[in-house]
Protein backbone atom coordinates (compact mmCIF):
# COMPACT_ATOMS: atom_id res chain seq x y z
CA UNK A 1 0.00 0.00 0.00
CA UNK A 2 1.20 3.50 -0.85
CA UNK A 3 0.41 6.05 1.86
CA UNK A 4 0.98 9.76 1.19
CA UNK A 5 0.70 12.46 3.80
CA UNK A 6 0.31 15.86 2.16
CA UNK A 7 0.60 18.99 4.29
CA UNK A 8 1.59 22.63 3.99
CA UNK A 9 4.73 23.88 5.67
CA UNK A 10 7.96 22.41 6.89
CA UNK A 11 8.34 20.88 10.32
CA UNK A 12 10.93 23.06 12.02
CA UNK A 13 11.04 21.61 15.52
CA UNK A 14 13.72 18.92 15.90
CA UNK A 15 11.69 16.81 18.33
CA UNK A 16 8.79 16.64 15.86
CA UNK A 17 11.11 15.76 12.96
CA UNK A 18 12.66 13.01 15.10
CA UNK A 19 9.22 11.57 15.87
CA UNK A 20 8.20 11.74 12.18
CA UNK A 21 11.43 9.98 11.20
CA UNK A 22 10.88 7.28 13.81
CA UNK A 23 7.31 6.50 12.73
CA UNK A 24 8.32 6.65 9.06
CA UNK A 25 11.00 4.05 9.75
CA UNK A 26 8.55 1.83 11.65
CA UNK A 27 5.95 2.11 8.89
CA UNK A 28 8.43 1.05 6.20
CA UNK A 29 7.72 -2.57 7.25
CA UNK A 30 4.05 -2.22 6.32
CA UNK A 31 3.66 0.30 3.51
CA UNK A 32 5.42 2.70 1.21
CA UNK A 33 5.21 6.08 2.94
CA UNK A 34 5.66 9.42 1.21
CA UNK A 35 5.44 12.74 3.04
CA UNK A 36 4.79 15.68 0.74
CA UNK A 37 5.33 19.18 2.08
CA UNK A 38 3.86 22.03 0.06
CA UNK A 39 4.64 25.69 0.66
CA UNK A 40 2.43 27.31 3.26
CA UNK A 41 1.17 30.87 3.36
CA UNK A 42 1.76 33.30 6.18
CA UNK A 43 -1.50 34.18 7.89
CA UNK A 44 -1.53 37.71 9.27
CA UNK A 45 -2.92 38.23 12.75
CA UNK A 46 -6.62 39.12 12.66
CA UNK A 47 -6.91 38.18 8.98
CA UNK A 48 -10.34 38.77 7.45
CA UNK A 49 -12.46 35.87 6.19
CA UNK A 50 -11.62 36.92 2.64
CA UNK A 51 -7.88 36.82 3.30
CA UNK A 52 -8.23 33.43 5.00
CA UNK A 53 -10.17 32.10 1.98
CA UNK A 54 -7.38 33.31 -0.32
CA UNK A 55 -4.72 31.65 1.84
CA UNK A 56 -6.64 28.36 1.91
CA UNK A 57 -7.17 28.55 -1.86
CA UNK A 58 -3.42 29.04 -2.52
CA UNK A 59 -2.48 26.15 -0.22
CA UNK A 60 -5.31 24.09 -1.72
CA UNK A 61 -3.95 24.59 -5.24
CA UNK A 62 -0.55 23.37 -4.11
CA UNK A 63 -2.09 20.34 -2.38
CA UNK A 64 -4.32 19.54 -5.37
CA UNK A 65 -1.27 19.19 -7.64
CA UNK A 66 -0.28 16.11 -5.60
CA UNK A 67 -3.68 14.42 -5.42
CA UNK A 68 -4.01 11.41 -7.70
CA UNK A 69 -7.22 10.37 -9.42
CA UNK A 70 -6.67 6.72 -8.48
CA UNK A 71 -5.97 7.48 -4.80
CA UNK A 72 -8.42 7.33 -1.93
CA UNK A 73 -8.18 10.80 -0.36
CA UNK A 74 -8.76 11.31 3.35
CA UNK A 75 -8.91 14.94 4.48
CA UNK A 76 -8.33 15.73 8.13
CA UNK A 77 -11.14 18.05 9.11
CA UNK A 78 -12.58 19.05 12.46
CA UNK A 79 -16.10 18.31 11.15
CA UNK A 80 -15.10 14.90 9.80
CA UNK A 81 -16.00 11.53 11.27
CA UNK A 82 -14.22 10.48 14.43
CA UNK A 83 -12.91 6.91 14.40
CA UNK A 84 -11.39 4.74 17.08
CA UNK A 85 -7.95 3.26 16.39
CA UNK A 86 -9.65 -0.06 15.61
CA UNK A 87 -12.05 1.62 13.19
CA UNK A 88 -9.17 3.37 11.39
CA UNK A 89 -7.36 0.03 11.17
CA UNK A 90 -10.50 -1.58 9.72
CA UNK A 91 -10.89 1.27 7.22
CA UNK A 92 -7.32 0.86 5.96
CA UNK A 93 -7.74 -2.92 5.81
CA UNK A 94 -11.09 -2.67 3.98
CA UNK A 95 -9.66 -0.24 1.43
CA UNK A 96 -6.87 -2.71 0.68
CA UNK A 97 -9.34 -5.59 0.35
CA UNK A 98 -11.41 -3.52 -2.09
CA UNK A 99 -8.35 -3.01 -4.28
CA UNK A 100 -7.24 0.44 -3.15
CA UNK A 101 -3.47 0.58 -3.29
CA UNK A 102 -2.96 4.30 -2.71
CA UNK A 103 -4.25 6.37 0.21
CA UNK A 104 -3.53 10.07 0.48
CA UNK A 105 -4.11 11.82 3.81
CA UNK A 106 -4.27 15.60 3.70
CA UNK A 107 -3.56 17.85 6.66
CA UNK A 108 -4.54 21.50 6.39
CA UNK A 109 -2.45 24.50 7.30
CA UNK A 110 -2.93 26.65 10.36
CA UNK A 111 -6.40 27.79 9.24
CA UNK A 112 -7.58 24.51 7.73
CA UNK A 113 -8.25 23.12 4.28
CA UNK A 114 -9.71 24.76 1.21
CA UNK A 115 -13.28 23.74 0.38
CA UNK A 116 -12.12 22.35 -2.98
CA UNK A 117 -9.86 19.85 -1.19
CA UNK A 118 -12.65 18.91 1.23
CA UNK A 119 -15.00 18.29 -1.73
CA UNK A 120 -12.36 16.15 -3.47
CA UNK A 121 -11.87 13.99 -0.39
CA UNK A 122 -13.41 10.54 -0.35
CA UNK A 123 -13.58 10.68 3.44
CA UNK A 124 -13.24 13.40 6.07
CA UNK A 125 -11.53 12.26 9.26
CA UNK A 126 -11.54 14.12 12.56
CA UNK A 127 -9.16 13.31 15.38
CA UNK A 128 -11.04 15.51 17.81
CA UNK A 129 -13.23 18.57 18.11
CA UNK A 130 -10.08 20.25 19.41
CA UNK A 131 -7.62 22.01 17.14
CA UNK A 132 -4.04 20.73 17.00
CA UNK A 133 -0.98 22.42 15.53
CA UNK A 134 -0.71 21.11 11.99
CA UNK A 135 2.94 20.12 12.46
CA UNK A 136 2.13 18.08 15.57
CA UNK A 137 -0.78 16.52 13.67
CA UNK A 138 1.71 14.81 11.35
CA UNK A 139 3.17 12.92 14.31
CA UNK A 140 -0.27 12.01 15.66
CA UNK A 141 -1.40 10.83 12.23
CA UNK A 142 1.73 8.75 11.65
CA UNK A 143 1.37 7.14 15.06
CA UNK A 144 -2.23 6.20 14.32
CA UNK A 145 -1.37 4.78 10.90
CA UNK A 146 1.40 2.73 12.54
CA UNK A 147 -1.03 1.59 15.25
CA UNK A 148 -3.55 0.61 12.55
CA UNK A 149 -1.02 -1.58 10.76
CA UNK A 150 -0.01 -3.21 14.06
CA UNK A 151 -3.68 -3.89 14.87
CA UNK A 152 -4.30 -5.33 11.40
CA UNK A 153 -1.21 -7.56 11.71
CA UNK A 154 -2.38 -8.83 15.10
CA UNK A 155 0.83 -7.58 16.64
CA UNK A 156 1.08 -6.39 20.25
CA UNK A 157 0.93 -2.63 20.14
CA UNK A 158 -2.64 -1.80 20.94
CA UNK A 159 -4.13 -2.42 24.37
Amino acid sequence: MQIDIIAPGRVKERYLRDAIDEYSKRLSRYCKLNIVEVADEKTPDHASEGVERQIKAKEGERIAKHLRDNAYVIALAIDGKQLSSEELAATINDLGLRGTSHIQLVIGGSIGLDDAILRRADFKLSFSKMTFPHQLMRVILLEQIYRAYKINAGEPYHK
